[in-house]
C-alpha cells in the first residue's frame, strides 16, 4: 500500500482534535477536514426526521438521500449551514451511538476516503489512523486527561454563555470515553505506528508546533 501524504490526527473526545487540525492545515497550506462534525451531521439530521437507528430502512433511506458539505470551517445539511446546531450539548449525546452504528460508519468512511485519496489533506477523528486511512504518512494520537478536557470544554460553554456545570461536563465526558474506547466497530484507539501526544498541560500553538514538527521531520 502507496503511502498517503495526509496527517491522521486521532484522539478522545474535546481534546481539540478540531481546533488542532485547522491550524496544522493553515500552516501547511493543507485542506483539513472534519470528520466529526460529518458525524454531528448525521446525528442532527435523523434527530430532525425522528428516525431511530434501529428503524434499519428509514436509516437507509436517510443515508441515501444525506448530502454533507464542508465548506471552509462550516458544516452543511443539504445546503444549510447548520455549524452551530451540531455543536449543542444535545446533539453531543446523541452523537456517540450514531458513531457507533455501523452503517453510518461504513457510508461516511467511504465519503471520507473518497476525499481524503488526492493527499495534502489533515484529518481528525477517532479511527483515522487505524481504520480510514491506514497508509497516512503522519498519524498522531492527541489525548488529554478527562478533567483537562471537561475544563477547557467548560469554559468555552462559559463564553458563550452556556449554563452547564464542570461536573455534568466531566460525566458526560468519562461517558463518552468509555463509550468510544468500547465500542463493537472501530474502537479509539492508537495505531501503531502513531506517535502519542498529551496535551494537558500544553497550549494550542505548542501542539500545533509540536505536530508540524513531527510531520516535517519526515
Amino acid at each position: 500500500m502507496n503511502t498517503l501524504s495526509l496527517i491522521a490526527l486521532d484522539g478522545p473526545s474535546g481534546v481539540g482534535k478540531s481546533t488542532t487540525a485547522k491550524r496544522v492545515a493553515q500552516q501547511l497550506g493543507w485542506n483539513y477536514l472534519d470528520t466529526g462534525a460529518m458525524y454531528r451531521v448525521t446525528a442532527l439530521a435523523l434527530h430532525r426526521a425522528g428516525v431511530d437507528l434501529a428503524d434499519r430502512p428509514a436509516l437507509e433511506a436517510l443515508l441515501a438521500s444525506l448530502r454533507i458539505e464542508q465548506r471552509g470551517s462550516r458544516s452543511f445539511l443539504n445546503g444549510e449551514d447548520v455549524s452551530d446546531a451540531i455543536r449543542t450539548p444535545e446533539v453531543t449525546k446523541l452523537v456517540t451511538p450514531v458513531s457507533a452504528d455501523p452503517r453510518v460508519r461504513e457510508v461516511l468512511v467511504e465519503q471520507q476516503r473518497a476525499i481524503g485519496a488526492t493527499g495534502g489533506w489533515v484529518v481528525d477523528g477517532r479511527d483515522i489512523g487505524t481504520v480510514v486511512f491506514t497508509n497516512a504518512c503522519c498519524k498522531v494520537f492527541l489525548t488529554a486527561s478527562a478533567e483537562a478536557r471537561a475544563r477547557r470544554r467548560f469554559l468555552e460553554l462559559q463564553a458563550k454563555g452556556v449554563p452547564l456545570a464542570y461536573e455534568e461536563i466531566l460525566a458526560d465526558q468519562q461517558r463518552r470515553d468509555h463509550a468510544d474506547s468500547t465500542r463493537a466497530v472501530a474502537p479509539l484507539r492508537k495505531a501503531d505506528d502513531a506517535l502519542e501526544l498529551d496535551s494537558s498541560t500544553m497550549t494550542l500553538d505548542e501542539v500545533v508546533a509540536w505536530i508540524v514538527r513531527h510531520h516535517q521531520s519526515h
